[in-house]
Order: C-alpha cells, then sequence, then structure tokens
C-alpha cells in the first residue's frame, strides 16, 4: 500500500507537484515508522510517534487520517542545515521508454526532498541548469519559499537541444556557495565521468554535503533491440546505428564502466552517489537524502 504512494506512474498522474510531494513524503514516513528498522523516522521530528501523554495539540490529523496512526506535528529542534538542490534540465532528461520521463522522477525527487528540507526548517534552494544556469533561487527558510521552489521545479522543462555542460554552470554555482550545507544533485550525468567529478568536487572541498541522485531509465541500463536501428543523440542531434548484439553486450558492460567510475570517484571525495531509476519508487533516494542529514546531526 505504501508503495503506491511511491510509484513514479501514479504520481505522474497527480497534476499537482505540491500535492505529488506531500504524498510521497507522508507516504515515505508512514512507512519508516511501520517498519521495525526506523531510526531514520525517529531523527525526522515532524511525524513523531505520540505517546501517552503527548499534547494532542501537535497531533497530525491529515497523517491520521490516511494511516491510523497518531504522529506529532512538532518540531523538536533546529537543524539549520541550508539546502540546495541542483536539477538538471538538459534535452537528455526528456527521455522514457519504461518508466516516467527522467525530468518528471527528477522533480518528484527535489520536490520531495525539498519539501523534507522545509519542514524541518530548512533553507532551501534551487538551480536548475542545463548548458547554463537556467534559474537559481537563492535559498531561504522565509515563508512561502516552498512554493517558489515548486514554482521553479514546474518551470524546469528539458531544454531541445541542450547539452549538459557541468563546469560552466558549477563554476558559476560555486559563486553563490558562500556558506556550508547540503547541496542535492539531480541528473542522469551523461558526459564524461571525469567532466562531471571535477566539476562536483569542489562543491565537497568546501565543506557541503553533497550527493548525486543519478537518474537513468532501465532501457538506458539494459536496452532491448530486435533488430538494428538508428538512434537519435537528444541533446546534439547525431545519428548512429546500433546493432543488437551491441545492445546486448558491448553497451550494458559502458554504462557500468560509466556509474562505477561516478561512484568511486564520488566515494574518493566524500561525496554520496545513488542510482536512481526511473521506474522504481522514490524511498530509496528519500532514504540516501535522510541518510546524509542524519550525518549532519
Amino acid at each position: 500500500m505504501i508503495n503506491r504512494f511511491l510509484d513514479p506512474r501514479v504520481l505522474a498522474g497527480i497534476a499537482n507537484l505540491e500535492l505529488t510531494a506531500r504524498t510521497v513524503v507522508e507516504g515515505f514516513i508512514s512507512g519508516l515508522h511501520r517498519s521495525p528498522h526506523y531510526g531514520f523516522s525517529q531523527e525526522f521530528a515532524e511525524f513523531r510517534p505520540y505517546v501517552p501523554g503527548d499534547d494532542l495539540r501537535y497531533v497530525d490529523w491529515n497523517v491520521y487520517a490516511r494511516t491510523e496512526r497518531l504522529y506529532l506535528k512538532k518540531y523538536q529542534g533546529e537543524t539549520n542545515t541550508r539546502v540546495t538542490i541542483l536539477l538538471d534540465a538538459s534535452a537528455s532528461m526528456d527521455f522514457a521508454r519504461k518508466g516516467v520521463r527522467k525530468i518528471d522522477y527528477a522533480r518528484f525527487l527535489a520536490a520531495s526532498m525539498a519539501y523534507l528540507a522545509h519542514q524541518q526548517r530548512d533553507a532551501v534552494g534551487l538551480i536548475t541548469f542545463n548548458d547554463t544556469v537556467r534559474e537559481f533561487i537563492v535559498p531561504s527558510s522565509r515563508q512561502g519559499q516552498w512554493i517558489k521552489v515548486l514554482h521553479g521545479l514546474n518551470r524546469s522543462e528539458a531544454g531541445k537541444r541542450t547539452r549538459t555542460d557541468f563546469a560552466e554552470p558549477f563554476r558559476q554555482f560555486q559563486q553563490h556557495l558562500n556558506k556550508r550545507g547540503l547541496v542535492l544533485v539531480v541528473s542522469d550525468f551523461l558526459a564524461p565521468a571525469a567532466a562531471v567529478l571535477d566539476a562536483i568536487k569542489p562543491l565537497a572541498f568546501r565543506g557541503s554535503d553533497v550527493v548525486m541522485m543519478h537518474v537513468l531509465d532501465p532501457e538506458e541500463l539494459n536496452p532491448v533491440l530486435e533488430d538494428s536501428r538508428i538512434l537519435i543523440d537528444l541533446e546534439t542531434g547525431d545519428e548512429m546505428e546500433v546493432s543488437p548484439e551491441f545492445a546486448e553486450k558491448e553497451y550494458p558492460r559502458r554504462i557500468r564502466a560509466h556509474i562505477e567510475a561516478l561512484k568511486e570517484g564520488a566515494q574518493a571525495s566524500r561525496i554520496s552517489y545513488h542510482l536512481a531509476v526511473s521506474s522504481e519508487p522514490l524511498d530509496e533516494a528519500l532514504r540516501r537524502y535522510l541518510a546524509v542529514r542524519q550525518g549532519r546531526m
């Protein structure tokens, strides 16, 4: 039942991104509380389970209506974390074959993590980029910031024939990174691993906790071709003929090597890396976000 609220295909049918984020987070937190291993949920004070003697004024009745369990809507303390989400809006993010479009899945993730941060009273900001920075919403914890970030996510459509250029957008971002915090990079990282890591590593060197959310469609991991086809690059328009043998043997080897290079490079720089497949529920990505938050507390 809980997985239904985290299924990207179900979420794609919800037109309102704010409702999507609330649905994901409440379903996720409810799942944590029902699990025998819910250490993360205890850190997330917004949804602390009710115990006899607690003030009923702080019960979240909306959550109770969905789960028939009592949780307190009460903050246990301020974390003062500065959360900045960097969202890739290049043309390749428009791809979908077996799941939702990567850009939609990325928005679901970004909106959910922004909502979690907002519930913790953190300063939340957003940068959308492709070949340059398209939008920059400065992190803030002021009233209305959560909605401002949502509006930015709604505007973040994958640009046609736009490449992902990590160097220039991340150079621009570093100019505004005057405080340590949590940086969440959501992208398909379809660029040479060394170029991606060279752009991202300086963020970690300056003291920020960095999370790389690597969003890929299932077809990009295990393509199936019954006959040879002409494939067109969404970012450049270049064409390439691909045989079933290449798709079955050589391509999977190359994409695995690319993923391992990103993962190993991230670990070497104390960056958290997570592969998020666009057909799968969002819970593992949210667990990774909370794991990094827990490390900051």
